[in-house]
């Protein structure tokens, strides 16, 4: 099935926090969480310090899935460090897995952090939930960085992986990534 992704527009807020929330119950991955729903649903909160992406069916418009693309000292940023990019928040409808969406969304992903020049993409996994997720992540070429896991909460534990990225064209070190004319 072929997946368009698109930057989200305040109309896709609803659906996307929706789509967030239900996505991250069914991993199983808000049990026992407090809190963290309300910080998925906020989709406006969010675009305000990152950038919300979408993938929707072309044929219908139906949200299937969403990222929140963030960069070093940003609200949501967890573990990129200068010259990084880092994705968050990863949610696919759970009647749409399998269609392409969250390896759409990883690839948009991709290709915005090398369009800002960064040198690695990150992103925390949750160890012992979704392992289509890690298998995606894996197949993409993304590493596990032991030395980078953390845990934010008692027995919620994160599991750092990396993907790193073709070198910043010459004239432009680290720094530049993120400073591409675009306000986050």
């Amino acid at each position: 099935m072929r997946v368009l992704v698109r930057p989200a527009e305040p109309a896709d807020f609803a659906a996307v926090a929706r789509l967030t929330v239900a996505a991250y119950e069914a991993d199983g991955q808000l049990k026992g969480e407090s809190g963290y729903a309300e910080v998925l649903a906020d989709v406006s909160g969010r675009a305000a310090h990152g950038r919300i992406l979408i993938a929707v069916d072309p044929a219908t418009g139906q949200v299937l899935g969403t990222v929140t693309f963030v960069l070093p000292g940003s609200r949501y940023a967890e573990m990129c460090g200068p010259g990084e990019a880092e994705f968050r928040m990863l949610a696919v409808d759970p009647a749409a897995q399998g269609r392409g969406a969250g390896a759409a969304l990883v690839e948009a992903c991709v290709a915005e952090a090398t369009e800002l020049a960064c040198t690695a993409l990150v992103i925390c996994v949750r160890a012992g939930h979704a392992e289509p997720a890690h298998w995606l992540y894996q197949r993409r070429g993304f590493v596990r960085v032991p030395e980078q896991d953390w845990s934010p909460l008692p027995g919620v534990d994160l599991l750092a992986l990396r993907l790193a990225l073709t070198a910043a064209p010459p004239g432009r070190d680290d720094s530049g990534c993120g400073s591409a004319d675009r306000e986050e």
